[in-house]
């Protein structure tokens, strides 16, 4: 009896987990790091670290990215979007 509710909380948690993780896999510039574009780097990221602007999700590779990014929203985004689109054409 025990082994069916220990099998059934992992299988729960696994699934909270995927549930997770496609949650966090919908931001902006193809999940690539906000502040890396605004940088002029192209930056992977799974979207785990992100922030809402005007209901639009922007990623970041870390905490740290975040923090440089927030300290000027508005001008580090114009730079992300204008290298994204240099870089994305098509």
């Amino acid at each position: 009896m025990k082994r069916t509710y220990v099998t059934s909380a992992f299988a729960g948690a696994f699934a909270i987990g995927l549930a997770t993780a496609a949650l966090a896999a919908a931001g902006q510039f193809d999940n690539m790091c906000s502040w890396g574009l605004a940088n002029s780097k192209n930056v992977q990221t799974d979207c785990s670290v992100n922030t809402t602007i005007k209901g639009k999700t922007y990623c970041f590779s870390s905490a740290e990215a975040k923090a440089n990014f927030m300290k000027n929203p508005e001008a580090n985004l114009a730079k992300a979007e204008s290298f994204f689109k240099s870089e994305h054409k098509g």
